[in-house]
């Protein structure tokens, strides 16, 4: 690795638990929120059964469940979450800046949650303040390996991290996250989506060299030329050392719209890995969904697929990942099955 032994672990290693940031009266999902709560309760459910869970949410957010009592602005946990490293004595909480996804949302209150969790001693491990650097969990994968992949049309996206150029961000990746490599994906982002085309909406690392991505062969839709592009691009990375990634297309769901007739960014790509199983989004489509659900079973073998209907999460623009960031192994101290503190 770039820095001494600390590396970006891939999603599919072992890990100690993974976060909710609980939805509550105020946030965005106030007008729906029994149906997202139901919604985070099969999270919940699906992920306790295999690992433990962090829960933060403020007072009376989340009745019965709530492990840290902190105040929030949302629930993107993905974003506004550590991003942590292992392979050095402790592993290392690393504190980006969360801006609302480039200042588009209020994100005082998310941005401050990380410290809270260390401050009372939620999590394991040596914090490292990068706050003066924006960067979201949902914008970059990795491979456990070295390689860092990530989108231009996001890292380079106003009011983040202006006016570092394209070289000095993927400098600054690397050092932060301790990589060797950087690959940018310059094309496909999704209509709807608020976040300027974060990678866990389009392409995502698995075992063995092995690339998921959205791909498209309706030529009427209005994504299909970024999303051929960005297949096109794909065929052209190369693994450390010299072999073509082994690639698979997930389907694009049918269309989904709201209230307003705007079109929602649902994918398959926003899965969760977790102990022993894959969480996967499903919209109600019945066929569609069992092939991205066979797809990344063949991609992820030997864990359990299971399904979550995310029709709620789309009505505010994210899905299953978005909602969730994974701890690797040796960062939550459990006690008895869970880790309580609500001070």
């Amino acid at each position: 690795m770039a820095q001494g032994t600390y590396r970006l672990p891939a999603e599919w290693e072992p890990q100690s638990c993974v976060q909710l940031t609980w939805p509550h009266i105020g946030t965005d999902w106030a007008p729906m929120l029994g149906e997202v709560t139901a919604t985070y309760r099969q999270m919940a459910r699906e992920i306790s059964l295999r690992e433990p869970l962090l829960i933060v949410a403020p007072e009376g957010g989340a009745p019965g469940m709530v492990h840290v009592v902190c105040p929030t602005n949302d629930t993107w946990a993905r974003d506004h979450g550590f991003i942590t490293l292992v392979g050095g004595p402790l592993p290392l909480l690393l504190d980006f800046k969360f801006n609302g996804w480039g200042e588009k949302f209020p994100a005082d209150l998310d941005n401050a949650i990380n410290r809270r969790l260390y401050d009372i001693g939620a999590l394991r491990g040596e914090y490292a303040d990068h706050l003066d650097f924006v960067l979201e969990g949902g914008s970059i994968e990795s491979d456990g390996k070295g390689t860092i992949m990530t989108t231009s049309q996001c890292l380079l996206a106003p009011h983040r991290n202006q006016p570092l150029s394209r070289n000095e961000i993927e400098q600054r990746l690397k050092d932060y996250l301790c990589a060797d490599r950087v690959l940018w994906v310059d094309h496909g982002q999704l209509t709807g989506d608020d976040t300027d085309g974060h990678i866990d909406t389009l392409v995502r690392f698995c075992p063995d060299d092995t690339i998921l991505y959205v791909g498209c062969s309706d030529t009427s839709d209005e994504q299909y030329e970024e999303l051929r592009l960005m297949a096109e691009q794909l065929r052209t990375f190369r693994t450390a050392d010299g072999r073509a990634y082994r690639l698979m297309a997930l389907p694009l769901p049918q269309a989904i719209f709201n209230d307003e007739g705007q079109r929602l960014p649902a994918t398959y790509a926003n899965f969760l890995v977790v102990n022993g199983a894959v969480l996967v989004p499903t919209y109600d489509q019945p066929d569609i969904d069992a092939e991205a659900l066979h797809i990344i079973g063949q991609a992820l073998p030997g864990r359990d697929i299971v399904g979550i209907d995310c029709r709620s999460l789309i009505q505010q623009h994210g899905s299953l990942h978005c909602c969730t960031m994974q701890f690797p192994a040796g960062v939550f101290p459990v006690e008895g099955g869970h880790y309580k503190k609500t001070e």
